[in-house]
């Protein structure tokens, strides 16, 4: 992503305490997903009611990628003597999956950045403390 990153974020809602279930108009694939990350983000306390719908597409999304791979297993890379079309969609699906897991904290690239503390105040030594003094 481009540009610069804000400074610090404000907590929203507050985070999902138990694991919900998940919409039933998953597929069987994205379903097993939910079951293996919604107890991860709610144990982390980082997943909000605003959030739910980046876990329904990032399930989604792993359950399109592992679809895909079964048949391009089945039917191979090529078909016809060209790319099989469903490299094109798993490959979307895959990106998907990954802006999205990026988005839940996911990857340990999302995890390495600062997160957000409640009970943290900003000391005045930091850049938005010494804009706030600046006011």
């Amino acid at each position: 992503m481009r540009g610069r990153k804000p400074d610090s974020i404000l907590a929203g809602s507050s985070p999902v305490l138990e694991v919900p279930k998940a919409p039933g108009w998953l597929s069987k694939d994205a379903k097993s997903e939910w079951k293996r990350v919604a107890p991860i983000l709610v144990e982390r306390k980082v997943l909000t009611d605003a959030d739910l719908g980046t876990l329904e597409s990032y399930c989604a999304a792993v359950g399109v990628v592992r679809e895909c791979a079964r048949q391009l297993a089945v039917d191979g890379l090529m078909l016809n003597g060209k790319r099989h079309p469903l490299y094109g969609v798993q490959h979307s699906a895959i990106t998907d999956a990954r802006l999205c897991a990026a988005e839940l904290g996911l990857t340990p690239v999302s995890r390495s950045r600062p997160s957000i503390r409640e009970d943290q105040e900003e000391d005045d030594d930091s850049p938005l403390g010494m804009a706030r003094n600046r006011l």
